[in-house]
């Protein structure tokens, strides 16, 4: 890895995500309890020794930014040369915000051909997999390949949300489209299946460049990697599949676009049964994240009726479950579940306080929200939807109140003299 360059798409709105996405970037979004989405991807690379990364960023990127600098800065050594570097748009080679995800690359062109890789990887940073990048470099030196996509098995009734890949038995691609309501394409190992891109990309640096630069030049263009690049050079140079190999040991490849409040909230599920598909404790593909210091997650009571449990739950450090019973959830950093309070199967985010004999069920709870005592949050979408985001599937998301995020200073302080 030590001639390649990763580079992490990180700038996304996550329009999808909404609400959690109002005061986030989607790849900051927590997941699992004490990880952010981009975690995954980072946490990829450091497993496949990939150690320079650029990440380029956006969308209300404080948090996202913060957490790279704290968390992922340390785990690589400056003084060999490795680097996780954060990238927002400088504007140096033009005057707009990222237009898409071949622009995104392309106003970096400059850092990028800098460090002189003669690899680059497209990566993204909003997916839940594990895979070494490093077995899918091997293959792309052995082919002699210009550009190698990675691809997984999918149902051609998904392929709305993806880009299909048209493969020949010997590895090359013949056939690319973005995105199509259907297509006649079909992986030719599984007559059943179509073959997916998963939006991971290698590049020859000597090809991905001028490609870049002449795509900038198209007013046509989307400049998109999935709608312009990879078709405009489709047959120009030779491009090869890579099966996706899944790190997660299980029977069936484990890859999830958390793009949506759904699948995100089903993925943040699944870990927190007795048998996750998504492995989080695996020690030889470890996941990291930032650090905090908190102390240890406490459980008291034990009377009748106010007995602090969790069951089948991940509960976080610096929580506390007083008297309360936590079912099938996920709870954060630094919440505080009170006496008689019930939570079943939901997504608790950090600082939240719940109060007593709250009832809480199918539902996301976002950071730095106090339930007051009594509340009913999931139990009738009705009464939901006067307070809170309730999705069209019946997911009830609870977020900080928007005044404080709207309007954070006081009038007052404006003026001469003035306090908070």
């Amino acid at each position: 890895m030590r001639d390649t360059l990763g580079v992490l798409l990180a700038g996304g709105a996550g329009e999808r995500l909404f609400p959690l996405t109002r005061d986030r970037a989607k790849p900051a979004v927590p997941f699992a309890g004490q990880y952010r989405i981009i975690d995954i991807t980072l946490s990829n690379c450091i497993n496949s020794d990939l150690r320079r990364v650029y990440i380029l960023t956006q969308y209300k990127a404080l948090s996202l930014n913060r957490h790279i600098r704290e968390g992922w800065g340390p785990v690589v050594a400056n003084e060999l040369g490795e680097f996780i570097e954060i990238l927002p748009p400088m504007q140096r080679v033009s005057k707009n915000w990222y237009t898409g995800t071949a622009d995104a690359v392309y106003q970096n062109i400059y850092s990028i051909g800098a460090e002189q890789p003669k690899y680059v990887i497209i990566l993204s940073g909003d997916h839940i997999y594990k895979m070494n990048y490093g077995l899918m470099l091997d293959q792309h030196r052995e082919s002699g390949a210009a550009v190698t996509l990675a691809t997984l098995p999918i149902r051609p009734e998904e392929v709305r949300q993806f880009g299909v890949v048209e493969v020949a038995r010997n590895g090359e691609v013949t056939g690319f489209e973005e995105k199509p309501t259907e297509t006649k394409m079909r992986s030719p190992f599984m007559p059943e299946m179509v073959d997916a891109s998963m939006g991971i990309y290698i590049f020859n640096t000597d090809v991905l460049l001028p490609e870049l630069i002449k795509d900038a030049e198209d007013p046509t263009s989307k400049h998109d990697f999935g709608h312009n690049i990879l078709p405009n050079i489709l047959g120009k140079y030779k491009m090869c599949a890579y099966n996706f190999v899944d790190e997660n040991k299980q029977k069936a490849l484990y890859w999830r676009d958390v793009g949506t409040l759904e699948a995100y909230y089903e993925a943040n599920m699944d870990v927190a049964t007795v048998s996750p598909t998504f492995n989080l404790y695996d020690k030889s593909w470890p996941m990291r994240t930032r650090s905090y210091q908190y102390p240890p997650a406490k459980f008291v009571f034990g009377e009748p009726g106010r007995t602090g449990m969790a069951i089948n739950s991940i509960v976080c450090s610096g929580s506390i479950v007083s008297g309360a019973v936590v079912r099938n959830s996920v709870l954060s950093q630094d919440v505080r579940v009170n006496s008689y309070a019930d939570v079943d199967s939901s997504v608790i985010f950090t600082h939240v306080n719940i109060g007593r004999h709250c009832r809480i069920r199918h539902a996301i709870i976002d950071r730095d929200v106090h339930i007051p005592d009594g509340t009913v949050i999931g139990y009738d979408p009705v009464e939901d939807k006067k307070n809170y985001f309730v999705s069209q599937n019946g997911l009830t998301v609870v977020t900080r109140d928007y005044s404080v995020y709207e309007n954070p200073v006081s009038p007052d302080f404006l003026q001469p003299g003035g306090t908070w």
